[in-house]
């Protein structure tokens, strides 16, 4: 008589959660699914706490809604799979600006993450180079090639447009910088119209033509309540045996699956199960691999990441603009890279007691000694730094809490996307029942997790020859 499939999930993030809930659709009945979580809390980078009374994001604040194709996201997907799709809300205020020489200014609209498809539209806040955009008579990138995105935009545009706008747009996402991070990861859409375009402006609004769009639809959306309720239903939808403050340490062939080992050294517990997604970012998965399949663990540890700290304060009755917040140029000098007016861009977190929640993102990968400070000098900092940049004096918190996310963002660096498609697929030849997850592989944000988490469920269904539900 044929067991039950045994499927270990190594991580409690949204991405192995995700995989959990796609694994007990559609896998056969009675597979038995176990979380691994060596922390006590599950989530990831999925946190809500609470301030002054009230639900507050300490970690990641929203999920787009749309993916590429124009089609609604993972993410809204798994919300609606889950119930929870009536809970959706949408920002109430989407303009935010840049802080150049000291202030604000209105980010300009029509840029694909910063980088401009017409040269006139932001010369607010940057001058781009002059006539440095020639046609060359062939493609800005060639057919297998990656560069830097800083290194393209800067040879075509000059350094105003990159310092000033697409790294610190880039630097909100992956508190990285534009010099390092590869085109072909963090901005696909450009690097594909780039391989064929002979100009970086015609590349853009080549890129910017291709999106499917929908005229007023929402781009972005959270959970009223707070992101922590898609992943407490993650978990029950599921069905799958949680195992907090279990880490996992090695992982180890035996020839018909594989044997985990679990907990303390002085007192390991071995598991065996049939297969694992490995859904923990790239050192701990390069760390399991290093045993069964160590050319892929170094392919695998290559990806670094960045660390940041959240600062989030309650503040009252501040006048604060009428912005969903501001984004912070490397060149400003500034401790803080961006800022989040929460109760002025979420409509439903809006208080009747005047109270205004702001948060602040700092940290920049290769800076991260700044994090070292205290709690309450960050704080310090941050408040002192959003009351220069607003030009008035803001009143000191009533409530506030700093949320330290070490090796939270991934940094890739050109030729990543190569590099990882290689390793997947030399762990597949060789170890088809161990598949890599979420953790920043395959990008950044809720959606892309979810997707990377379902298609390793898929892949797990494949490989053990298992008929999916």
């Amino acid at each position: 008589m044929r067991q039950p499939w045994r499927v270990a999930v190594v991580g409690g993030g949204i991405a192995g959660l995700a995989a959990a809930v796609r694994l007990r659709d559609r896998a056969p009945a009675g597979t038995e699914i176990t979380v691994y979580e060596q922390s006590g809390a599950l989530g990831g980078k999925l946190r809500t706490g609470e301030l002054a009374g009230q639900p507050v994001e300490f970690g990641a604040e929203s999920f787009l809604m749309r993916d590429p194709t124009g089609a609604e996201s993972a993410a809204v997907a798994l919300a609606r799979r889950l119930g929870l799709a009536e809970k959706i809300v949408h920002p109430t205020v989407g303009q935010a600006a840049l802080v150049i020489d000291g202030g604000l200014r209105p980010i300009p609209g029509g840029t694909l993450v910063g980088v401009p498809g017409d040269l006139d539209r932001v010369a607010t806040v940057a001058r781009p180079a002059a006539d440095a955009d020639t046609d060359g008579g062939r493609p800005l990138v060639g057919p297998d090639a990656d560069v830097s995105v800083g290194a393209l935009v800067r040879s075509r545009f000059g350094d105003e447009v990159v310092d000033r706008l697409v790294d610190p747009m880039l630097g909100g996402v992956y508190a990285g910088r534009a010099d390092d991070l590869s085109l072909v990861t963090t901005m696909p859409a450009l690097a594909r119209a780039a391989r064929v375009e002979h100009t970086l402006t015609g590349a853009v609004r080549a890129a910017q033509a291709a999106a499917p769009r929908a005229p007023g639809a929402p781009v972005f959306g959270t959970l009223a309540g707070g992101l922590t309720t898609l992943v407490e239903a993650a978990v029950t939808a599921s069905g799958a045996t949680v195992r907090r403050d279990a880490a996992v340490r090695e992982l180890a062939a035996t020839g018909t699956g594989w044997r985990l080992t679990v907990g303390p050294t002085r007192d390991p517990e071995l598991v065996d199960v049939d297969a694992v997604v490995l859904a923990v970012p790239a050192r701990p998965a390069a760390r399991l691999l290093a045993g069964p399949a160590p050319e892929v663990a170094a392919g695998v540890g290559a990806l670094d990441y960045a660390s940041v700290a959240l600062v989030s304060m309650v503040l009252p009755q501040p006048r604060l603009p009428e912005l969903s917040g501001f984004l912070v140029p490397s060149t400003e000098g500034l401790l803080i890279k961006a800022a989040t007016f929460f109760t002025t861009k979420w409509g439903h977190l809006r208080r009747p007691d005047g109270l205004a929640l702001v948060r602040a993102s700092v940290g920049r990968y290769g800076e991260e000694a700044h994090l070292q400070r205290p709690d309450a000098d960050l704080a310090a900092t941050v408040h002192r730094e959003l009351s220069a940049v607003l030009g008035i004096p803001l009143p000191a918190p009533v409530d506030g809490h700093v949320q330290r996310w070490g090796g939270a963002l991934p940094q890739y660096a050109p030729g990543h996307a190569d590099r990882l498609a290689a390793a997947r697929t030399a762990l597949r030849a060789a170890h088809p029942t161990v598949v890599l997850a979420g953790a920043g592989y395959d990008g950044v944000g809720i959606p892309v997790c979810v997707r990377s988490g379902e298609t390793a469920a898929e892949e797990i269904i494949t490989a053990l020859g298992g008929s999916a539900r």
